[in-house]
């Protein structure tokens, strides 16, 4: 420990409180946000242009400094063993955490460095970079220079970025950070999901059980139908937008094609860098009950949008601002085909559908894109004074939101009138939709949050703004949920499953089976009433298992609302 003074005992207490606070924030955060962190960073200087490593790494607080040397730092990473001055430290963190720490500074990354630079002028790394370079106590432009110069020249280690490589490559004798800053900075990292959290904390006791002793139905909307489905996939182009690409799937039941009567419609959207097949398991139980279902495919936000920080071609496909007027009208073109398909004679379909009492389904960006469907207002002159200022805190649905600034007009209203009610799984909606625009909304709303979720954190996607909604509206929280839980098993065969933090494919599929009931209660409640007893906080409740407890609500008191607001305000 090196003192310039003698130190007050509160100041030392403090020092190793938050140095304490550093590490453990490192064992959680540096894993969770490294493919975040890193991936915003970028490629400074691509040349082999000789640069002073660091070859020491300084905490400060105030008058205070600990210095760790990298090579001992390094030691720690190969041998797995903690030993020296850092014990005191490592000491305090629980078997677990430390264990975390330690896999961290072991774990290498595999980026490329070109993709990398791609990555450098996006409003997220720039916001990421420009926050993080706070805690090294350099000057802003500086320090976000050398951040990026240590980034880029770290993944060029041929086993892949490292906390080490990065430290080594980083462009000065020592690298310095400020614990204070750093505590505060890595504490705030995905703010709202911490702040879901907190919320969670705060009214758990709220969330005890209801009586659902009484709760018994004759039917059971969780169980397949008796229609046999059969898929019918097409690519349609629609001429009035360049021929813009339309993949859809549609979900039919053969054994009700010779039916005369006409079929509902339900419209499937899925999130950002998905694809149609996300919601499947979804579509083939509405079908096997009777339904046209029409799972839609966004060419401009599918997985072609897909980041992926280990290409070699340094293509970043950044969705464009259009897209956010696109998806919504690509809806409405599929809903028009299907209108078409009535007057042909050798269709595959029932004898006609009806496109006039629809039902939409989205999910993520798709559950945005539905509200705005159901009459949304997207405020872009909100997004304009919000995006620009957006901490590095911010989680990736938001960031994803501000694309749309750069659009035109002040404000978009893309209602369509065939579409009577939506369900907005897990949807964007915190500044695309501003302060009012959510307010427009005229037809029913069913919506999910998940507080495990951290691309669109529950709290301020979905509870802040389902109290905007009118009425009527429905509100299903699935605590321990998260963003892919609702996601077809082998759409998330890939990426997601590969996410430790994910909850999908079998350990999901509880969350699944009560998705399956209560998108179907929801589209046939006002067939019949017996139906209408599943959006029910009795049957939530009944729904409910050991690892997902489930609540349903129809507004949320005022109460809660304080909390929420207190939460959100403690934060700022």
């Amino acid at each position: 420990m090196v003192l310039h003074q003698p130190p007050d005992q509160k100041l030392l207490d403090k020092f190793n409180l938050d140095t304490y606070a550093v590490m453990k924030t490192y064992s959680n955060i540096l894993k969770a946000s490294a493919g975040l962190f890193f991936g915003t960073a970028t490629y400074l200087l691509s040349t082999s242009i000789p640069v002073k490593a660091a070859e020491k790494v300084i905490l400060r607080y105030g008058i205070l400094s600990e210095s760790i040397s990298v090579a001992e730092l390094q030691k720690v990473a190969e041998s797995g063993k903690i030993q020296g001055p850092y014990k005191k430290y490592t000491d305090r963190l629980p078997v677990e955490e430390r264990q975390k720490l330690l896999t961290t500074l072991r774990t290498k990354y595999p980026v490329n460095f070109l993709t990398l630079s791609r990555l450098l002028y996006t409003p997220g790394g720039s916001a990421i970079l420009k926050d993080l370079a706070k805690v090294t106590l350099r000057s802003e432009s500086g320090g976000m220079q050398a951040l990026r110069s240590a980034l880029v020249r770290g993944s060029k280690n041929r086993e892949g970025l490292s906390i080490i490589s990065f430290i080594n490559a980083y462009p000065s004798e020592q690298l310095e950070i400020d614990v204070k800053e750093a505590s505060k900075t890595f504490n705030h990292l995905n703010l709202a999901y911490q702040q879901t959290q907190q919320f969670m904390d705060a009214i758990a006791p709220q969330l005890s059980a209801v009586n659902n002793s009484q709760f018994s139905s004759n039917v059971d909307p969780t169980q397949p139908g008796n229609g046999i489905v059969d898929v019918l996939k097409l690519n349609l182009k629609d001429e009035k937008r360049s021929s813009r690409s339309v993949p859809v799937d549609i979900y039919f039941p053969k054994a009700l094609t010779s039916k005369p009567k006409a079929k509902s419609v339900v419209v499937l959207s899925h999130g950002f860098s998905s694809d149609k097949s996300d919601m499947a398991y979804i579509a083939k139980h509405l079908a096997s009950h009777g339904y046209v279902v029409a799972a839609v495919e966004h060419t401009g936000s599918n997985l072609n949008y897909q980041i992926d920080l280990t290409k070699k071609d340094g293509i970043i496909p950044l969705i464009k601002p259009q897209e956010f007027i696109e998806r919504p009208r690509d809806i409405s073109f599929v809903l028009d085909k299907l209108g078409e398909f009535n007057k042909q004679p050798n269709r595959r379909f029932f004898p006609q559908v009806s496109t006039d009492n629809v039902t939409l389904i989205g999910h993520s960006f798709g559950g945005g894109t539905a509200l705005a469907i159901a009459g949304g207002e997207i405020q872009i002159d909100d997004l304009k004074s919000h995006c620009p200022n957006l901490p590095a805190s911010t989680n990736g649905s938001q960031w994803l939101q501000c694309f749309a600034q750069d659009l035109p007009q002040k404000r978009y209203q893309l209602r369509d009138n065939r579409v009577k009610q939506v369900i907005a799984l897990n949807p964007t909606t915190s500044l695309m939709f501003g302060r009012t625009g959510l307010e427009k909304i005229q037809i029913p709303v069913m919506m999910l949050a998940s507080s495990a979720d951290k691309t669109t954190p529950a709290l301020t996607e979905q509870v802040i703004s389902f109290n905007k909604i009118p009425s009527p509206k429905w509100l299903v929280g699935i605590v321990g949920a998260t963003h892919g839980s609702i996601k077809d098993p082998a759409s998330t065969a890939g990426r997601e499953s590969q996410n430790k933090s994910e909850v999908v494919g079998e350990k999901a599929i509880d969350i699944r089976k009560y998705i399956q009931g209560i998108t179907l209660a929801f589209i046939y409640r006002n067939n019949s009433p017996s139906y209408q007893t599943f959006l029910t906080p009795e049957y939530a409740q009944y729904a409910s298992t050991k690892t997902f407890p489930i609540r349903l609500v129809r507004e949320i008191p005022a109460d809660v609302m304080k909390s929420v607001y207190q939460i959100v305000d403690k934060n700022q």
